[in-house]
C-alpha cells in the first residue's frame, strides 16, 4: 500500500489565496454598479430602458428569447450581469466603453444560433449585447444593394428583397432564423454559393464599433479589418451594426426537387456517384444530400439509411431535365419529381419551417420548437469510397442516431474561382463538398446528452481517413469547441493555431496580425476568438 503524502501549504500562500478570493468577490459586487453608473453617465438617451439586470422580471425571458440550442439552458448556465437590447449605435458605444472600464466582457448576439453558445454565455463576468432591435433592411433595387442591420434575420432579408423584386436575391443561408451578423461574418453559405459564392463574398461595406467605442465604416476601418470581419468572425474585432451587401440576379422561375433513396434503393451507389459530379454540375444547379435514419419499407420494425437529394436549379424544368440526364442519369430524375417556383417560394421550400408555413412565416423570429444538438464539420477533397460510405451508414444503426443528420453540401463553380486569401474563409478550390454532422436529442434524453455527443465524436473520428488533412478543415459558422479553446486572455498564437488553422488555414496568421493591431488589449474575446500576438 502506498503512503499518502500530505503537503502542508505555507500560511503565506493561504493568505495570498484568501486575499485573491476576497478581491474576486469584491470585484463581482462592484463591477455591475460601476457599469451601470458608467453607461448612465456616457449616454444621455434612455439607456436604462434597454438594460436588464438579474433583478429585472424580464431578465430570464430576454436571456432565453433567441437561444436556439437549449443544450446550454440549465441552472448552471453562466449568466450575464446584464442583457442590453439597444436601439441605437450610441447605446452600444456606451456598453462597450463601460464594459471595458468595469472589467466585464461583451458577448454579441444576433439570431442565437451559435452552435456552442458563445454569443450568450461566458465563465467570466460579462454583458450580452442583443442586436434584435437593430434589424432594419434598406434595399435599393435599382442599384442592387442593401444596408442590413446586424440583428436582422436571414428569412426576413429574403422576404424583404422579394417584396422589392422577384429577380433579386442574396446568397445567404437556408435557415430563416439565423442572424445576419454571425452568418455574414463567418462566411455564410447557401444554395447560391456555386453561382455567386458566399454571403461574405458579397459584402461591400460595414459599420463596426471597435474596442475604443468608435464607429467605423470600410474607409475608416481600413481594408485589413474589413477583410477580417468577412469570414473571420466579427465578434473578435468589434460589434458590427450594419452590412452593405450586393444583391444578385435570379430568374423569374426556379425549379426544386427532393428525391429520396434508401439503402434498399441503391442509395450507396448514388451517393458515391454524386461525389464525382456534384462540384462539376452547371453552376445554376445545386444538389445537396441529407442523410438520415428512417423506417424500412422492406422490413417491419427495422430501420435503414435514407439519402435525400435536395436541389434547386436556377431555371425551368425543361432545361433541368437534360442537364440531369447528361450529368447524373443514375438518380433517375423525372418531371414529376420537380416543382417550379418563384425564388422566394424556393427559399421557403429549403427552410426548416414546419409543413404548411407561409411566406410571412419567414419573418418569424421563433417559429420552431427548440431542441438539443451538437455539430461538427468536414471538407471532402477525394470521393469517399463505397466501403467508407458503408462503414458510415453503420453508425445509423445505433440508438443515438435516431434524429441525427449528415448534410453533404456541394462546392465547385464560383467557389473554385475565388482565391483562398480573398477573405478569411479559405475553403475553395479542391473541395468537392462540405459535411455538416448533427446529433439531436429531446428533453427526455437530455440526461444522457453525452451519449449523443460521443456518438457524433466517434463518427467524426471514423471519417478521419476520408476528409481533408493538414489541417483537417472546419467551418467557423459550425463552431466546434472540440477543436480547441483559448485560455482567457492568455492564449498564444501557437496554442490557438491548433483550431485556428482548421477554420482559416493560412489566413489565420493574418487574422492574428489584424487583431493585434485593432484590439491590442484583446477586449473582444471568447473561447475561440482570434488571439493577439504576445509581446
Amino acid at each position: 500500500m502506498k503512503t499518502r503524502t500530505v503537503v502542508h501549504m505555507p500560511s503565506l500562500v493561504l493568505s495570498s489565496c484568501l486575499v485573491f478570493s476576497l478581491a474576486c468577490t469584491v470585484f463581482a459586487h462592484q463591477a455591475p454598479h460601476k457599469f451601470l453608473h458608467c453607461v448612465q453617465s456616457h449616454n444621455s438617451e434612455s439607456i436604462s430602458q434597454v438594460i436588464y439586470s438579474k433583478n429585472n422580471s424580464s431578465y430570464l425571458s430576454n436571456l432565453l428569447f433567441s437561444i436556439q440550442n437549449i443544450r446550454f439552458i440549465s441552472p448552471s448556465m453562466p449568466k450575464p450581469a446584464f442583457i442590453v437590447i439597444p436601439f441605437t449605435e450610441s447605446q452600444i458605444q456606451a456598453v462597450v466603453l463601460c464594459s471595458k472600464a468595469s472589467g466585464l466582457q461583451v458577448r454579441v448576439r444576433c439570431g442565437g444560433h451559435d452552435y456552442e453558445g458563445l454569443s450568450y454565455s461566458s465563465h467570466v463576468p460579462f454583458v450580452i449585447i442583443d442586436l434584435r432591435n437593430l434589424s432594419s433592411i434598406r434595399i435599393d433595387a435599382k442599384k442592387r444593394v442593401a444596408w442590413v442591420e446586424g440583428g436582422a434575420l436571414l428569412g426576413n432579408l429574403s422576404y424583404q428583397i422579394a417584396k422589392r423584386s422577384g429577380n433579386l436575391a442574396y446568397p445567404n443561408g437556408l435557415c430563416p432564423t439565423v442572424g445576419v451578423g454571425g452568418h455574414f461574418s463567418g462566411g455564410g453559405y447557401g444554395t447560391l454559393l456555386r453561382k455567386y459564392g458566399l454571403a461574405a463574398d458579397n459584402v461591400l461595406d460595414a459599420r463596426i464599433i471597435n474596442a475604443n467605442g468608435e464607429i467605423l465604416d470600410r474607409k475608416s476601418m481600413g481594408e485589413d479589418l474589413f477583410w477580417a470581419i468577412r469570414g473571420g468572425g466579427a465578434a473578435s474585432f468589434g460589434v458590427v451594426t450594419a452590412w452593405k451587401i450586393r444583391l444578385v440576379k435570379v430568374p423569374d422561375i426556379v425549379t426544386v426537387f427532393t428525391v429520396n433513396r434508401t439503402l434498399e434503393q441503391n442509395a450507396t451507389d448514388l451517393v458515391h456517384r454524386w461525389q464525382y459530379v456534384a462540384d462539376k454540375f452547371d453552376r445554376d444547379l445545386f444538389v445537396r444530400i441529407l442523410v438520415t435514419r428512417v423506417n424500412s419499407s422492406h422490413h417491419k420494425e427495422k430501420t435503414t439509411v435514407q439519402a435525400a437529394f435536395n436541389s434547386i436549379f436556377l431555371g425551368k424544368i425543361d432545361r433541368l431535365l437534360p442537364l440531369m440526364q447528361e450529368s447524373f442519369p443514375e438518380l433517375g430524375l423525372v418531371q414529376e419529381d420537380c416543382k417550379e417556383k418563384r425564388w422566394i417560394e424556393a427559399v421557403l421550400y429549403f427552410s426548416d419551417l414546419p409543413d404548411g408555413s407561409t411566406l410571412d412565416d419567414l419573418t418569424n423570429r421563433n417559429p420552431n420548437p427548440k431542441t438539443y444538438y451538437k455539430a461538427k464539420s468536414d471538407f471532402v477533397q477525394v470521393p469517399i469510397p463505397k466501403h467508407g460510405l458503408k462503414g458510415l451508414w453503420k453508425f445509423f444503426d445505433e440508438d443515438e442516431a435516431a434524429d441525427a443528420q449528415l448534410i453533404f453540401a456541394p462546392y465547385g463553380g464560383r467557389m473554385s474561382e475565388i482565391p483562398e486569401s480573398q477573405i478569411p474563409f479559405p475553403h475553395r478550390a479542391g473541395n468537392i463538398y462540405e459535411i455538416q454532422h448533427l446529433a439531436y436529442w429531446d428533453n427526455e434524453r437530455n440526461k444522457q446528452a453525452e451519449r449523443y455527443i460521443n456518438w457524433l465524436r466517434r463518427l467524426y473520428e471514423y471519417l478521419t481517413p476520408f476528409v481533408s488533412k493538414n489541417p483537417r478543415a472546419a467551418y467557423l459558422n459550425y463552431r466546434d469547441l472540440d477543436l480547441g479553446v483559448n485560455n482567457d486572455g492568455n492564449t498564444s498564437y501557437k496554442q490557438a493555431s491548433v483550431w485556428g488553422t482548421q477554420y482559416f488555414k493560412n489566413n489565420f496568421k493574418r487574422l492574428v496580425e489584424v487583431k493585434s493591431k485593432v484590439d491590442p488589449s484583446n477586449f473582444f474575446r471568447n473561447e475561440q476568438s482570434i488571439p493577439i500576438l504576445s509581446t
